[in-house]
């Protein structure tokens, strides 16, 4: 709800001119890699810089090109900043806003929408409890009340909204604390689940932080939401119990037939914070696993899709370690879900997550898939998003949609 600062009339000219080598590049071009087992490897020094790896992973080892058109919006969208999950109700108390220091991107703005930002910036670190997901609202009513203005942004994202509103009647708000990419999807895929997923049956899957421990010991540097000070060694039990609730979760929920009564359980879960909480650290383990996986695929001349190259091109995260150290470690404390991180939720998941980005309205990347070439028997799941940062989802499609 808040006006993506890439929204500005300076910055999409600044986007607009983004070279899109990745498109033209058709050189195959390694990856640097380094041992996982070792605790220094996140010191190593890579061999390419990002740019490089960028232009060059395009191509796999079946020498066909893939297609990149999401691959080109995350190489521009993820150097914006981190997540961070501004979000609270136009309604909210206005009195501990004071006037900011003038920038340039106020010329493209009104005052409402100015006064929006000031909002959320002065009430982000509020502890005043908000629902975790919100009740059902009508999608063009809640445009209406957080779109008002005639700027340029204003215009699009109601345009965005209309035609998000062919296919969905409703939408609920998700709270945004740095977990909202996991909320909505981790709700949408609850609210439609008629059966537990393959990877969550098994046998193994509670097993997953001894095994990971028994060969990286860098995994002890795992740090969870509610007790940041310890080690993973301490608590890779707590690691498995959340691995427990979210199977008991997923399997009790999709064994329910009635869309009500789903829906109800489903509400009733995502009101527990204890328990919310911990399936999303069990999200996040899902997803350290799942980038284990690519990078060791990889590194052994196994095909790969292409954001895996994205992910560990960046200098933050050029493997697994890094990765847990620098971004997984992260979410849900200072940041969120980077743009080439959905796709590792995706992965995860084994769930296509189809995203209304309503910035994009007008352009190939209004809807986004992640992955955008996924398994055709992968269940899908809808969010929307004004800047990529914080997610809502739509609820109630159409009648006309589902036939």
């Amino acid at each position: 709800m808040t006006e993506p600062p890439s929204l500005s009339a300076g910055a999409e000219e600044e986007k607009e001119s983004v070279p899109t080598q990745l498109m033209k590049h058709k050189n195959e071009v390694g990856v640097a890699s380094e041992e996982l087992g070792s605790t220094n490897a996140a010191a190593d020094q890579k061999e390419q810089t990002t740019s490089e790896i960028r232009q060059g992973c395009v191509y796999r080892s079946s020498g066909r090109p893939e297609n990149t058109d999401i691959i080109k919006s995350v190489v521009m969208d993820q150097e914006a900043s981190r997540n961070c999950e501004l979000y609270v109700p136009m309604s909210s108390n206005r009195s501990a806003m004071e006037s900011s220091e003038e920038s340039e991107e106020d010329m493209y703005r009104d005052e409402e929408e100015i006064q929006r930002e000031k909002i959320l910036l002065c009430e982000a670190n509020s502890s005043e409890h908000k629902p975790s997901v919100s009740p059902e609202m009508d999608i063009m009513e809640y445009c209406a009340k957080e779109w008002r203005g005639n700027t340029p942004v204003a215009k699009r994202m109601r345009k965005g909204y209309e035609a998000v509103a062919q296919k969905f009647a409703s939408i609920r708000r998700i709270r945004g604390d740095n977990y909202c990419a996991f909320r909505a999807t981790l709700f949408q895929a609850l609210s439609q689940a008629t059966q537990l997923p393959r990877w969550l049956q098994s046998e193994d899957f509670t097993m997953l932080p001894e095994n990971l421990l028994s060969k990286y010991d860098w995994i002890k540097q795992w740090q969870l939401k509610q007790k940041p000070g310890k080690k993973m060694g301490e608590i890779s039990d707590e690691i498995k119990e959340y691995l427990i609730l979210l199977r008991k979760k997923w399997k009790n929920i999709s064994e329910i037939k009635s869309p009500t009564e789903k829906q109800e359980a489903c509400d009733k879960l995502f009101k527990n914070e204890d328990e919310e909480y911990s399936l999303y650290e069990a999200l996040k383990f899902l997803m350290l696993n799942t980038a284990i996986e690519l990078y060791n695929a990889d590194k052994n001349g196994r095909r790969v899709p292409v954001f895996s190259w994205l992910l560990f091109a960046r200098d933050t995260s050029s493997n697994p370690c890094q990765l847990m150290q620098n971004h997984l470690n992260h979410i849900g404390h200072s940041g969120g879900l980077e743009q080439v991180e959905m796709f590792l939720l995706a992965y995860a998941l084994q769930y296509t997550i189809q995203v209304y980005r309503l910035y994009k309205y007008s352009t190939d990347e209004f809807i986004t898939l992640y992955p955008n070439d996924p398994e055709e028997d992968w269940p899908v799941v809808t969010l929307i998003t004004e800047d990529d940062r914080h997610y809502n989802i739509p609820v109630r499609m159409c009648q006309e949609t589902m036939l």
